[in-house]
């Protein structure tokens, strides 16, 4: 059949083939009908393929790739997180504070930020005292970076009517001093919601055009698809108005919250979503939590933190998140489970492994089910997650841009030194033969692949010789680093047989790339271009190399 594309490329990494195998054939050449690889090979066979109508793309002296896939990201929710003054890049007090003063007031009057570092604060525990003087008279509402805590002003608290603790059906905390007044943090959605239902909403179109220019950055960051670790019935008619205007730039394969206080009508009403959307976007699994995070104390660890915090689980009665599990598992749903600390890691596992005659085995084998973050485990986790076949979603530069070699950083002295040295060890999945997808969570953390992958590799920030690597022998290869955004992201989605490879029968997603990222130190590949995206064999954006 007449191919509708050919792209050609001197280096093209197909992902299909396992290395150490032998030689083959220099692929630099692949046919697309339909939305569909038809053929790999060579620039002469390219020649044989190419009839009138066939389109030719050639890249030259690019690296073509089977398409990027962020495994872990928040473009919906992401709006609310991404309001206002970015606090990302402030490193002390001094700093937020001269962000948050030049900020213009919006939202009805509501000063907002995002981003923040609890390591700015350095010994100063984060407390509204540090925001009241300049802030005055304005509510404030600052999100901090791990998108489970918040800092609310004495204004907002006024506005909320919070005056002392809170009860809640799920993990989730007022902070109060030792005199029962709020400080301010608000630990968790259902406390943060507190404050946040005061604040006026964006309008529908206001938040359509953002989402729509930000699907469309993460496109020419080289990303052909996201595993969406949220949806609404807001989601929904976002995704559907956008796609009224044209396609998507990139795949979106969403997965809705199932909380603690919901039960089987609730679950129910989810599984039935499963399957449903649009063209480029749907509904393919459940997302839940059985923690929050080490640095606000909400994760669920064996051993008390420094501050003997990070005991108790999302889900005050975790029975009934393995009930949860059970309910979508036996329906052969997909899930995703927030777990950072080691004893929510285990729980986990322990709800998965117990699925074990209790659902079928057939059901069980085409049903993938995954942990994100495994921010801190020790040995035998790790061995169970081999045994298990579950899935390991990670983030770097969760480690990267938020941790330091010297443990000195707020989520390293929490934990101590023993719990610190077993950081995000990506490498030793790997090794035990584990499947690793790879994400940003944006806005936790930047959306761009080609940092994020080279940071794996370098187990410290791309750009930045000069610092220490954190747990080094935890660094990816660079092979391993592409792997977790193309082939074990498919795995990890449960789509292995249709993308993830640049194979004959797959979907015709790419992403071309200015330097080698097998052939390429990781510092220099983190500062290279995305030169384009492919996506169902139609380029989503193309970089002009002549300008």
């Amino acid at each position: 059949m007449t191919p509708d594309l050919i792209v050609l490329a001197d280096t093209i990494h197909t992902l299909d083939d396992v290395p150490g195998t032998g030689n083959r054939e220099i692929i630099q050449a692949v046919a697309v009908r339909g939305g569909v690889i038809t053929a790999v090979g060579s620039r002469q066979d390219a020649e044989n393929w190419r009839q009138a109508g066939t389109r030719v793309v050639d890249l030259g002296n690019a690296t073509l790739t089977p398409g990027l896939v962020d495994c872990h990201i928040h473009p919906v929710f992401g709006l609310d997180l991404t309001i206002g003054c970015d606090l990302s890049g402030a490193g002390t007090l001094a700093e937020v504070r001269a962000l948050l003063r030049d900020e213009t007031p919006d939202d009805g009057g509501w000063l907002r930020g995002w981003g923040l570092n609890p390591n700015a604060f350095g010994s100063v525990p984060l407390h509204r005292n540090a925001i009241d003087d300049i802030t005055g008279d304005r509510p404030a509402m600052i999100r901090l970076f791990d998108g489970h805590s918040g800092l609310a002003n004495s204004k907002a608290l006024e506005i909320a009517g919070i005056q002392g603790q809170q009860e809640f059906d799920q993990t989730a905390e007022v902070v109060c001093d030792t005199d029962g007044k709020p400080t301010g943090m608000l630990l968790e959605a259902a406390a943060m919601d507190l404050v946040q239902r005061h604040i006026p909403k964006e309008s529908f179109d206001e938040r359509k055009t953002r989402l729509g220019a930000l699907l469309l950055d993460f496109a020419r960051a080289g990303l052909t698809g996201g595993h969406v670790m949220d949806h609404s019935d807001e989601s929904s008619a976002l995704f559907r108005a956008l796609e009224a205007d044209g396609e998507l730039p990139l795949r979106l394969r969403t997965a809705p919250w199932c909380m603690p206080g919901t039960g089987e009508a609730q679950w129910k009403e989810l599984a039935h979503s499963i399957g449903t959307g649009g063209h480029r976007w749907s509904i393919e699994a459940i997302k839940l939590f059985v923690d929050g995070t080490v640095d606000n104390g909400t994760a669920w660890l064996y051993e008390p933190d420094l501050y003997g915090q990070s005991t108790a689980p999302f889900w005050p009665r975790p029975a009934e998140y393995t009930e949860a599990i059970n309910y979508f598992a036996s329906r052969g749903i997909p899930t995703a489970t927030h777990a950072i600390g080691d004893a929510g890691v285990a729980h986990v596992l322990d709800a998965l492994e117990s699925l074990q005659g209790s659902v079928p085995s057939d059901v069980l084998r085409r049903t993938v089910h995954r942990i994100e973050h495994i921010e801190t485990v020790p040995d035998q986790l790790v061995e169970r997650f081999r045994k298990s076949g579950v899935v390991a979603s990670m983030q770097p530069t969760h480690c990267t841009h938020y941790s330091l070699a010297d443990q000195s950083d707020n989520w390293s002295t929490r934990l101590g030194a023993e719990r610190a040295d077993r950081a995000w060890r990506c490498r030793d999945l790997r090794t035990a033969g584990v499947t690793l997808g790879i994400g940003s969570d944006w806005p936790i953390a930047p959306y761009q692949p080609l940092p994020i992958m080279a940071d794996a590799q370098l187990r410290r920030r791309s750009g930045h010789p000069e610092q220490e690597p954190i747990a080094p022998s935890q660094a990816l290869t660079a092979r391993q680093a592409l792997e977790g955004y193309t082939s074990h992201a498919a795995k990890a989605a449960g789509l292995w047989d249709v993308s993830g490879s640049i194979t004959v029968g797959k979907r015709a997603d790419f992403t071309a790339l200015e330097l080698d990222p097998l052939a390429t130190t990781p510092d220099a590949f983190a500062a290279s271009n995305v030169l384009g995206t492919f996506v169902d064999g139609e380029i989503q954006f193309m970089l002009d190399r002549q300008a």
